[in-house]
């Protein structure tokens, strides 16, 4: 799905020229136009990407979507503003019982959104109260583990189903998606006038604690599974929050209470 909407930026670009005849030149220009027509850096990356593995197949050699003479555009410059810990908490009291959980694994984990998704019951390590991110899930293609508080290894015991009766391929949030849990947060962020923060926001809130908490890049990198400690030190250095946990226990009590 991802190569063909890759792709189909090309195509009126490229597509009524022979594989064969491309140049650097050409590949450039698409550049160009792409940028020209509002495409971020990492959009037309992608589809240089998908043009380069497209000319593979065909044998082109030497493929000029490799060439390093091609030149993307500058990377945006992206000002962080991880959301603060009075923040979240509001939120969190606006969202539907369903949402609340999966936000708070995010924000003590720093995972991707998309592990709302993909971790799994059997992913859940009961005896050591941690969660197991997957090989096949993280986009560093290793798997890891998560160790939770209490409060919150309190609260996902308290929704599995008797260990007799749990499937361990069921979703460890079941009925949350990536995108539901996005459009629940902005709309719990409206209602509770806070700046509106995503999912992903999560993520660098935890890392910026974690730099804060004095650990080292190397040891952030491992524990959020960053693949460029470099890019990881310059992004965040000077990221800061309001530096405070939030009170899981609070938090979890009062997503239990009947």
């Amino acid at each position: 799905m991802l190569h063909r909407v890759a792709l189909g930026r090309v195509l009126p670009l490229l597509g009524d020229r022979r594989v064969n005849d491309l140049t650097v030149d050409d590949v450039n220009a698409l550049v160009v136009e792409l940028t020209g027509a509002g495409r971020k850096r990492e959009t037309i990356r992608k589809s240089v990407k998908y043009l380069a593995a497209v000319l593979e197949e065909h044998g082109v050699d030497p493929n000029p979507a490799r060439d390093k003479r091609v030149r993307l555009p500058h990377a945006e410059l992206i000002e962080l503003e991880p959301p603060t810990s009075e923040h979240v908490e509001a939120v969190v009291r606006l969202l539907a019982p369903s949402y609340r959980l999966p936000l708070l694994w995010l924000d003590w984990s720093g995972a991707r959104v998309a592990s709302v998704e993909t971790a799994l019951v059997g992913d859940y390590d009961e005896a050591a109260r941690r969660v197991r991110l997957r090989a096949s899930t993280t986009k560093t293609r290793a798997a890891l583990w998560v160790d939770l508080p209490d409060a919150l290894a309190d609260a996902i015991e308290a929704a599995l189903r008797p260990r007799e009766d749990r499937d361990p391929l069921a979703p460890l949030f079941p009925g949350v998606t990536a995108d539901r849990l996005r459009t629940a947060i902005a709309r719990a962020c409206k209602a509770a006038g806070v700046p509106v923060f995503s999912p992903h926001d999560l993520r660098h809130r935890r890392i910026s604690l974690l730099h804060r908490q004095g650990r080292t890049w190397a040891e952030i990198g491992r524990l959020v599974g960053q693949r460029k400690l470099s890019i990881t030190a310059d992004t965040y250095t000077h990221v800061l929050t309001d530096g405070r946990e939030l009170d899981y226990r609070a938090l979890v009590s009062e997503l239990v209470r009947p």
